[in-house]
């Protein structure tokens, strides 16, 4: 049975929530992604567009009103918290303190690794799954190394980019190498635990892109736990875990070397991205806490 305008039009009503029966609202960039890939689908196929039509358009636009198009950022880990000085020492959830948080064995080995690999390559969760030995070049004479990243999401024909890996990063990468024994193929890879946490084994599959998360919400909890994160609340830490995503340390990075006043095309070159809106998005909040306002009611003592 073939989608027809009308369809595609009851299902933009679903997502929305325009429908009241719809079981789950999704957020509007969700939905217009969706409807992409319909009509995608249709065309590779040879068939009529059925979300090209008045109706859909239409439907689209009742579904922005009702939804917004203000995408839910993932919640930002910066390496040392939210500061104003990098010389300051690490404050809450952060990077520096999921450093600390992790295990003393070889999965904490691997944990670090792929923090810092996250951190300075501003890896999405595809890229840093899909990233294999060869990928890694150096060290240099000052212990700094490159990733070649193949292919992500804005690199849809496989051209390439080069990323920067520091010393710190390559040390932690031969640590958890050298422990788990890996040569070639996966970098990331699953490890088997026992029933009561201890390692039964380090697999040979690449780690699936949906366990970025979890890893890094397991690490909040755990930093929480080891007292690392200061003064905060359970319920505070709660909220902290249920607004980490894969897309954390990214964010996180864009707001540090926001806040190191680095420029915009510098950023998006060194991080990949091509829209610059993504970017300033990232950067907006860190830009009202240091903006005009914020300036003066330093100045006026408040």
């Amino acid at each position: 049975m073939r989608a027809t305008q009308s369809d595609v039009a009851a299902y933009i009503r679903a997502l929305s929530g325009i429908d009241p029966s719809a079981e789950k609202v999704r957020a509007m960039a969700t939905i217009e992604r969706y409807v992409s890939y319909i009509g995608r689908a249709y065309r590779m196929a040879g068939l009529a567009d059925p979300t090209a039509g008045e109706l859909v358009t239409l439907e689209k636009k009742a579904a922005r009103k009702k939804r917004g198009v203000r995408q839910r950022q993932a919640r930002a880990i910066r390496f040392k918290g939210d500061i104003a000085d990098f010389d300051s020492p690490p404050s809450g959830v952060c990077l520096a303190h999921l450093i600390k948080a992790v295990r003393r064995d070889v999965m904490g080995l691997r944990d670090e690794a792929l923090l810092r690999v996250a951190y300075d390559v501003g890896a999405r969760r595809s890229e840093l799954v899909a990233i294999d030995v060869d990928h890694i070049h150096g060290p240099d004479a000052g212990g700094a190394g490159a990733l070649f990243v193949p292919t992500s999401k804005t690199d849809q024909e496989g051209e390439g980019a080069w990323a920067y890996l520091s010393p710190a990063t390559m040390k932690a990468i031969a640590r958890w190498r050298e422990a788990a024994h890996i040569d070639k193929g996966p970098l990331f890879r699953r490890i088997e635990t026992h029933f009561d946490g201890s390692i039964a084994a380090i697999g040979t599959k690449r780690l699936h892109p949906n366990s970025i998360t979890l890893l890094y919400k397991r690490l909040v909890q755990r930093a929480f736990d080891k007292k690392l994160l200061g003064p905060m609340s359970e319920a505070e830490v709660a909220r902290w875990v249920a607004a980490v995503s894969s897309h954390s340390l990214r964010v996180g990075v864009a707001q540090d070397n926001f806040a190191a006043r680095e420029s915009l095309p510098a950023i998006m070159q060194a991080y990949r991205w091509r829209d610059p809106k993504t970017v300033l998005r990232y950067g907006a909040q860190l830009a009202a806490k240091s903006g005009a306002s914020a300036r003066m009611a330093v100045r006026v003592g408040e």
